[in-house]
């Protein structure tokens, strides 16, 4: 576990120190974040902040983890992989939404089917690698133990890659946010790795830990890069990876409570509208909801943080059970 958590510490260092010069690389390059105007009116002086500050924390990871983490242990290729994948498919969607870049009018819905596609397909991948090549099949409930779920795992494990990305992608909508969410539920499970004997996935989360608290220093409020979908989605996916090979998926809703509560903010609203024609929530996601409530920015995450906070220690205590 020492191990692990120096090597968390020495990402967020390789983090912090790369922060500053990637920050003006993106901006030179003018990747700059168009701001919906659909979002609060208060966000619109967010335009032409830096994005696609995920590569940052996908750079740090890879820098780390490669030779500290890899010889010995292939399996971690799978989320490094996967996090890779899906980094791309992110970055693609980014730059389509680049401050400057023209609007494609028509096309979202395109955009979008393409954009899911691809992520069931490297869902899907995931699955048979872990089923096939790894053999994981397993389910872990708390108080009754460990189930095989045989072939039937493989489809388990795209939909738990493919609703954890997304619901990742919805959340990510104010500074640091995501980012702090995502640190506590990636320590949660580097300590149920831990405790497994996994300590080779236990150092990976916490690599991914302190990637994510070096991001966390160029993005706390009022952020100068966001993230973007080239960091929302494969933390999504990568968190989900790493549930999968503990076994513990099934907490995954706990550990992540602050993803399930906004993903299911989103498929209220939109319920709620289309079958009544009304919307619950002045705005979702909800944390938009809470900004029009008259929340500051900096209350809403922090708050959302605390409740992720309890999810993790919740998350564990569950796994303790076993």
């Amino acid at each position: 576990m020492v191990r692990a958590l120096v090597i968390g510490a020495a990402a967020s260092l390789v983090s912090v120190l790369a922060g500053g010069p990637l920050v003006a690389l993106l901006e030179r390059l003018g990747l700059r974040k168009a701001i919906s105007a659909e979002g609060p009116d208060s966000h619109q002086k967010k335009a032409g902040t830096a994005t696609m500050g995920g590569l940052l924390m996908l750079g740090t990871i890879v820098v780390v983890t490669v030779p500290t983490n890899l010889i010995g242990h292939t399996s971690i290729l799978l989320p490094l992989g996967v996090m890779g994948a899906v980094g791309i498919i992110g970055a693609a969607d980014d730059l389509l939404t680049l401050q400057g870049r023209a609007r494609l009018d028509g096309h979202e819905r395109s955009v979008l089917v393409g954009k899911m596609g691809a992520l069931l397909i490297v869902g899907l991948t995931a699955g048979l690698i872990l089923f096939y090549g790894l053999e994981v099949e397993s389910m872990n409930v708390p108080h009754f133990g460990q189930y095989e779920l045989s072939a039937g795992y493989i489809a388990i494990a795209v939909a738990v890659i493919a609703g954890t990305t997304s619901a990742s992608a919805v959340t990510d909508g104010l500074d640091g946010l995501l980012g702090g969410v995502m640190a506590l539920a990636f320590a949660a499970y580097g300590v149920i790795a831990f405790l497994q004997g996994q300590s080779f996935l236990a150092t990976f989360c916490f690599t991914v830990v302190g990637a994510i608290v070096g991001f966390l220093w160029h993005n706390s409020h009022p952020a100068s890069v966001f993230m973007g979908e080239t960091g929302a989605m494969p933390l999504g996916a990568g968190l989900a990876i790493v549930a999968l090979m503990t076994g513990w998926w099934l907490i995954l809703p706990l550990v992540g409570v602050v993803l399930v509560v906004e993903a299911l903010s989103v498929a209220v609203q939109v319920g709620s509208f289309q079958l009544t024609g009304k919307r619950p929530l002045k705005m979702a996601p909800v944390h938009h909801h809470f900004e029009l409530l008259g929340w500051s920015e900096p209350q809403v995450v922090t708050r959302f943080w605390l409740l992720g906070v309890v999810g993790a220690i919740l998350g564990i205590a569950l796994a303790l059970t076993d």
